[in-house]
């Protein structure tokens, strides 16, 4: 299995895979593909219709169903994917064929900071958000680390430094 020249990357909402991936398509001159938007533009709703139309399950398989398609189209680009993108293990071996997977990795005060106001999240809404961070970061962190080349813990540092770390790993 020959790994393509990718760089993905995984994590819980709220790490920054969405920020970090822009900033770092600039610093690197790499374009970006959100796995999370190529979705709803496939789709024509947002992730949260898919969720509440279709549900969990539905959506899930459409993650795995973008991965195999990148496979065969993405090239030397940066990869952002949805936080729950890793948690299927046949997505596991798919995302390292796609390239070198990186987990941004972050703690659950973080989260809850960066988090506490959006209302696009269908997983955080309802009681006790900062219950359902930890319950589900908690779950959730031992699958980014088992699919992850490489771990960049992103809770204390700032963008610049995060992208310096990339710059280092890639020998930019």
């Amino acid at each position: 299995m020959d790994k393509k020249d990718n760089i993905i990357l995984i994590g819980f909402m709220g790490c920054g895979k969405s920020t970090v991936g822009i900033r770092l398509s600039y610093a690197l001159r790499r374009t970006i593909i959100d796995t999370d938007k190529l979705i709803e533009k496939e789709q024509g709703m947002t992730i949260s219709q898919i969720f509440a139309d279709r549900g969990e399950a539905a959506f899930r398989q459409m993650e795995t169903d973008c991965i195999r398609k990148l496979i065969n189209e993405a090239e030397g680009q940066i990869i952002s994917t949805g936080g729950g993108l890793p948690m299927k293990e046949e997505n596991h071996r798919l995302l390292k064929e796609l390239g070198r997977v990186y987990y941004l990795k972050v703690t659950k005060e973080t989260v809850y900071e960066r988090l506490k106001d959006d209302t696009t999240r269908p997983l955080l809404q309802g009681d006790n958000p900062q219950g359902k961070i930890e319950e589900l970061l908690n779950k959730r962190a031992p699958l980014y680390e088992a699919c992850a080349d490489y771990v960049i813990d992103v809770s204390e540092k700032s963008f610049d430094e995060i992208i310096e770390e990339f710059k280092e790993r890639e020998s930019v």
